[in-house]
């Protein structure tokens, strides 16, 4: 029997180190810093993570309460971003509107992932035909921008109510 020696790299605590996660979020965190516009995507995501898990410290206000002696304050000490039309406070709108974010961005990538592997699955099993009807399916979503759906969104379910947008152009805006 031959006794091998493993190289360096392959050391039982670098093995050890692997199998843990250890050394995995640096090798993450360098190839990202590689990436300009990754890293800034992984720091709006981190500030939104953060944002939603402290939402009780960061906001100033309740954001459901409203206040109707100080409906479209400008921004001040008490309310960073101001109010909005029933006097609610816009910054503690936003932060707690944050968890609600994550959770819609948690649902969507539950649901669209086994949707897609089952498309991609059964247009795989199947082929020929089956297969180019689904892709075309698949390609008719795709083709619609995401700003042209939502306008389409829009025009589907109304504008702005009639009460405020004659409040807001009383306002100037």
């Amino acid at each position: 029997m031959i006794a091998m020696r493993l190289p360096p790299a392959a050391s039982p605590l670098r093995l050890a180190a692997l199998r843990s996660g250890a050394d995995y979020l640096g090798t993450v965190i360098r190839h990202l810093a590689g990436n300009p516009a990754s890293l800034f995507g992984l720091g709006v995501i981190s500030v939104l993570i953060l944002m939603a898990v402290f939402a009780p410290l960061i906001a100033v206000q309740d954001p459901y309460l409203q206040d109707l002696g100080a409906v479209l304050q400008p921004p001040s000490a008490a309310h960073p971003f101001g109010t909005d039309e029933i006097g609610r406070d816009v910054f503690s709108r936003i932060v707690y509107g944050s968890r609600i974010t994550l959770t819609i961005i948690a649902l969507v990538a539950v649901i669209v992932g086994p949707i897609g592997l089952a498309v991609g699955t059964l247009a795989g099993y199947f082929g020929g035909w089956f297969d180019a009807v689904l892709m075309r399916i698949t390609d008719i979503f795709l083709s619609f921008p995401s700003l042209i759906l939502s306008l389409d969104f829009v025009a589907a379910l109304g504008a702005v109510p009639r009460w405020q947008s004659t409040f807001t152009a009383g306002r100037g805006v």
